[in-house]
């Protein structure tokens, strides 16, 4: 059997894990001891229900796949737009670049649907009738481009999250978004026992891998080293028992 050191760093945080969590037995203690040596930090992601090892992982497998962000052109129009220092949501024609916002006009969603399926230069057919698409942003530096009175209309790139379709100033943005909306975190002494979610494959045979008897044994032994853990490992044996007898 493989010998398994344990730091004085991880022995410390071992400890303080067990004295708030009495009841801990020995497989969700040791689920403990790996995410602190592997520094695991496993995430939710939410809409797809599925479990990450990492919001790095996650992210970079998302944006290899071109499943997290996509640039988009959008235009902005001449002159002043309906949009102040005050507006938080803005509409946006793909087709002109009028722009509705949320705070200065009274019903800005049907005010586009009925610009596109009006506007000239809206040459999309869905059905034989005008498409009614459109942007969307609550993005302030998007929504900045809106304020400033321009010359001539300008067409600029941004960023549309392959997620929610709201547009961003940049992918920066559009991450930062989604680790705050669509990611949660999730302890791993809480991932295997848990059902209502998947976990990723990789993730899911790492954990396996871990999880063999003869890697819990080394942990357990390199425990007994220490006698701040006797009183934890005497529980964990009782514990033993106690099963050993109900199914009997």
């Amino acid at each position: 059997m493989a010998t398994l050191a344990i730091s004085e760093t991880l022995k410390d945080e071992l400890l303080r894990f067990l004295k708030k969590n009495r009841k801990a037995d020995l497989v969700t203690t040791y689920l403990y001891f790996l995410e602190k040596k592997f520094n695991l930090k496993p995430v939710l992601f939410v809409r797809d229900k599925m479990i990450y090892q990492s919001q790095e992982e996650l992210i970079k497998s998302l944006e290899q796949q071109g499943k997290l962000w996509r640039e988009t052109e959008i235009k902005i129009q001449y002159g002043q737009q309906s949009v102040n220092e005050l507006t938080k949501k803005i509409y946006i024609c793909p087709f002109t670049g009028k722009v509705f916002g949320d705070n200065t006009h009274p019903n800005p969603q049907d005010a586009i649907y009925d610009w596109v399926a009006k506007c000239p230069e809206n040459k999309e057919r869905v059905g034989g009738l005008k498409a009614k698409r459109f942007f969307v942003s609550e993005d302030p530096d998007v929504i900045k481009n809106y304020i400033v009175k321009r010359k001539d209309p300008i067409t600029k790139i941004v960023y549309s999250s392959a997620v929610t379709g709201k547009l961003f100033n940049s992918r920066e943005a559009v991450i930062n978004d989604f680790i705050h909306n669509q990611l949660k975190q999730i302890p791993l002494e809480e991932v295997p026992s848990q059902n209502r979610f998947q976990i990723e494959e990789h993730f899911m045979s790492f954990i396996q891998t871990q999880l063999e008897e003869s890697k819990i044994a080394s942990f357990v032994e390199a425990l007994s080293q220490f006698e701040e853990f006797t009183s934890y490992m005497e529980q964990w044996l009782e514990e033993d028992r106690d099963e050993g007898d109900d199914e009997q």
